[in-house]
């Protein structure tokens, strides 16, 4: 599992980000969501990397 948490704001990033973060399910800064550590996640963490910091959450 991995603890995503969105540490900058969505102003002024493109739509296509937008939607990277709100399909993880991150909206306000501070929130955090675990998703599954899976290589579509990954990739969507890598798309906005520089919003976000990411550590791994073992159950």
């Amino acid at each position: 599992m991995l603890k995503i948490i969105l540490k900058r704001s969505y102003i002024g990033i493109p739509e296509k980000q937008r939607k990277v973060l709100a399909s993880l399910g991150l909206k306000k800064i501070g929130c955090s969501v675990s998703q599954a550590d899976n290589e579509a996640i990954r990739g969507m963490v890598h798309k906005v990397s520089h919003l976000v910091t990411v550590e791994r959450a073992d159950k």
